[in-house]
């Protein structure tokens, strides 16, 4: 896998990401009677066409050159692939699920010790971390089921909270988290120790947009999904400020939508960081849109020491063997690795909870980039990712399966670290 532009002098709640049906999620399936709406995609060579169309059923969000999403039934789905001067599909969902339908531990209040979890002092590399620090002026965007912006330990970091799931435009000051696994995110990611007895995550000076773009099932579709990727890659450059995306969700198959949305902020500067998926240890098992080659696949790490390094999980997706040892980044690669298993972090009912999965890893990459981003802040997306691989790789990765030195299926470039 190739490093990404010049380097630096000196780097899922235990999930399953799959994809439904197209257009119709486990928990929604279609109603007896074909009356149950879903999200379709409708495009046309004549405008005209599509005005039409939008008069009639509504606009859901409009991607221009792209088409524009709404919601009807099988009925008029079919009515309209009838017509020869439309294009029309189905909007695929993302979903997330976790392996025990439920977090591994639920805690009221701060559990003994857990100020710095595991995973915050194996990147830290420092055993005996009390607090973290860094990321300040860098904007990391939590894309989840949302965020509790209440939680003690993440209020102080919020820039903004937004809605997308209710298309047309998003709702501002709005991101309920109902789930749990957006907050859960955001705290390994930036938390800030709340009044001092609450966990850290690792940037917890970077300011937290938490986007709604997942519903309260954990499922989500996915125009809205890239209409918060183009989101935040407007506000960086409307803002002119450092963007970080970290994405802890997925599916087998590619949308089109989601691919443009990603290209279209990394080329506005934005770093887009994501889960690589919990379909291993099966090569050939990114997630989307992980699998993407401008975004940053994270696998998971246990709490582990094989080897002489920490354990890629089993659960954790592998790449490709055909571009295992080559150190370019092509569709499909994992790229590097961070902790994903039994991570403790922030709750949606203002407590804690433990859970795993590479949702989890995501986020300790995503609040590294912050982190490293807030040190050099004339650096480019592509020059920070550059030093993500380049910390990763003084840290090889050899245990797990498929885990070996170099650039492997399993773990990447290795394990990208604070020192």
């Amino acid at each position: 896998m190739k490093r990404s532009g010049k380097i630096f002098t000196t780097a899922m709640l235990a999930v399953t990401l799959m994809m439904p049906a197209i257009g119709v999620s486990a928990n929604r399936g279609n109603a007896a009677d074909g009356n149950e709406k879903f999200r379709v995609l409708v495009d046309s060579a004549n405008q005209n066409n599509l005005k039409n169309v939008k008069e009639q059923y509504g606009v859901h969000w409009d991607f221009a050159g792209e088409g524009f999403t709404t919601n009807m039934n099988e009925k008029q789905f079919n009515a309209l692939q009838n017509n020869k001067n439309l294009t029309v599909e189905k909007v695929p969902e993302l979903e997330i699920a976790t392996a025990t339908n439920k977090p591994e531990a639920l805690y009221n209040a701060m559990a003994a010790s857990q100020s710095t979890p595991w995973g915050i002092k194996a990147i830290y590399n420092n055993s005996n971390l009390t607090s973290t620090s860094g990321g300040a002026g860098i904007n990391i965007a939590v894309l989840d089921t949302g965020v509790n912006t209440n939680h003690p330990d993440l209020s102080n970091n919020v820039e903004q909270c937004k809605d997308f799931t209710v298309g047309t435009n998003f709702t501002d000051n709005s991101c309920t988290d109902r789930q749990g696994h957006g907050t859960h995110v955001a705290g390994s990611a930036l938390a800030n120790g709340g009044t001092g007895s609450g966990v850290y995550g690792v940037a917890p000076e970077a300011d937290l947009w938490a986007y709604k773009v997942l519903g309260d099932d954990g499922s989500g579709y996915a125009d809205d999904i890239a209409e918060a990727i183009r989101h935040a890659g407007d506000q960086a450059t409307a803002l002119n400020t450092k963007v970080v995306i970290n994405m802890s969700l997925g599916s087998s198959g590619e949308s089109s939508l989601i691919t443009n949305a990603v290209d279209y902020a990394y080329d506005k500067g934005v770093l887009i960081i994501a889960a690589a998926g919990n379909s291993g240890p099966k090569p050939g098992s990114i997630g989307y849109p992980g699998a993407l080659v401008n975004a940053v696949a994270v696998a998971a790490l246990e709490n582990t020491i094989q080897n002489g390094t920490y354990r890629v999980a089993d659960f954790s997706s592998r790449g490709h063997k055909r571009t295992a040892g080559d150190y370019v980044i092509q569709k499909g690669d994992v790229e590097i690795s961070a902790p994903g298993a039994a991570v403790y972090s922030t709750w949606f009912d203002g407590g804690y909870a433990t859970i795993s999965g590479t949702s989890m890893a995501s986020p300790h990459a995503a609040g590294l980039a912050a982190k490293i981003w807030a040190q050099s802040p004339a650096a480019s997306n592509v020059d920070v990712r550059g030093e993500l691989q380049t910390r990763a790789s003084v840290n090889d990765i050899l245990s797990g399966n498929s885990a070996g030195s170099g650039d492997d299926i399993a773990s990447g470039f290795g394990f990208a670290k604070v020192q």
